[in-house]
């Protein structure tokens, strides 16, 4: 997994690495499903229950229950014109265009341009707004937020919202018969407010697996007992638990990026591969031109998928070469794809290596192994674009 780096500590380090990672309310019950725990981002996560092949293709094939509860949800609260003036200036995707109950994929931008995080924005009304950030940079995001000029009301509740995702091709068959519920309005890409069980979740439909599925925000004792039930419940049509290992070969194998890899602080979201969130507005975001520019003309180097064709398995901060052996990138993310049975990742290639089924050299253990260049994505899942 290339996100799991191999670092070697004392005992006593690791006791006090261990001591101090965070733990997501659904922390005991991984460990009494019988989960390997790792840390993830500060983190203690479960990487695996039975193995991250069954795992993954149990999501390909039926559904995967993934605990999510360690993301983080931001409010931003306010009059209209405040709130579009102050998250179009952050962020590189169109807030104007959504409308309410809609949710977008979107990247909070520093000042040179890079990513401080790549989130996605629920819209409930003109007046109510969360954004959804990963686990590891919520605290970021916050911190980026309110250090800006601001007449909006920012609120950090990460850590009373509770969240875990339901993903594979009978999702939507498992959590619409638990809850009771037809859920086929609730389209691609945005929410819905459903009561349950005293509650009033918050259901949206997006994932991160390629496949179709759910996420599930609710209070932290009620997420608890949906956890148990709708495990309980789901078993029969085939829902396991999945942890961390599956997560990151599902995502890899829908060419999803992931902080720290292809996304960074330091990296454009053109240049990062997701410049088709890059809009033109007319309240400009931060570094406005560059990237703007960069989206018209196209950046010195940039993300793009890529599969292996000789024995072998891609990993992160593996060298690029062309064919006379001439650097050209790096790997950001690699994998072996237990739906393809192939190695596939993603690299960081320098202009004039981006068409489709470009051949280039990955260097594994000193050795030269050929490669293409990927420009789709490597499966179409069960996602509904409705």
């Amino acid at each position: 997994m290339p996100f799991v780096k191999l670092v070697k500590y004392s005992l006593a380090e690791w006791k006090k690495i261990v001591e101090n990672l965070k733990k997501t309310p659904l922390n005991e019950k991984h460990k009494s499903l019988g989960a390997k725990m790792v840390s993830f981002g500060g983190w203690e996560m479960p990487i695996q229950y039975t193995g991250i092949i069954a795992e993954h293709e149990n999501t390909r094939k039926s559904a995967g229950l993934f605990d999510v509860s360690h993301m983080g949800e931001i409010f931003v609260e306010g009059k209209p014109d405040k709130i579009l003036g102050f998250l179009e200036k952050l962020t590189c995707n169109s807030i104007n265009s959504l409308k309410n109950f809609q949710v977008q994929y979107n990247a909070i931008l520093n000042k040179e341009g890079g990513i401080v995080d790549d989130v996605t924005v629920y819209k409930f009304s003109d007046e109510k707004y969360m954004i959804c950030s990963n686990a590891s940079n919520y605290e970021d995001v916050f911190s980026h937020l309110i250090s800006f000029p601001h007449s909006v009301n920012i609120r950090n509740e990460s850590l009373n919202w509770h969240q875990i995702a339901i993903q594979g091709p009978k999702a939507d068959e498992i959590f619409s018969k638990y809850i009771d519920k037809n859920l086929d309005f609730i389209k691609y890409y945005s929410f819905a407010l459903i009561p349950f069980q005293g509650e009033e979740l918050i259901v949206s439909r997006t994932g991160y697996t390629g496949e179709d599925g759910f996420e599930i925000y609710s209070s932290i004792s009620l997420g608890l007992k949906i956890w148990d039930e709708l495990l309980s419940f789901g078993k029969p049509f085939g829902l396991v638990p999945v942890g961390l290992g599956a997560r990151d070969t599902l995502r890899i194998e829908a060419k999803y990026p992931l902080y720290g890899h292809e996304l960074t602080s330091y990296r454009t979201p053109v240049e990062s591969g997701i410049g088709w969130i890059v809009k033109k507005k007319d309240k400009e975001f931060l570094c406005y031109d560059k990237i703007i520019l960069q989206k018209k003309e196209n950046p010195p180097e940039k993300i793009l998928g890529i599969q292996l064709l000789d024995p072998g398995v891609l990993r992160e901060n593996y060298s690029v070469f062309d064919l006379a052996k001439n650097p050209i990138g790096k790997v950001t993310s690699g994998t072996y794809s237990p739906t393809l049975k192939k190695s596939i990742g993603m690299a960081i290639l320098k202009k004039g290596f981006w068409e489709d089924g470009t051949e280039i050299l990955i260097e594994i253990r000193s050795e030269f192994k050929k490669a293409v260049v990927h420009t789709g994505n490597f499966i179409t899942g069960s996602i509904k674009k409705n």
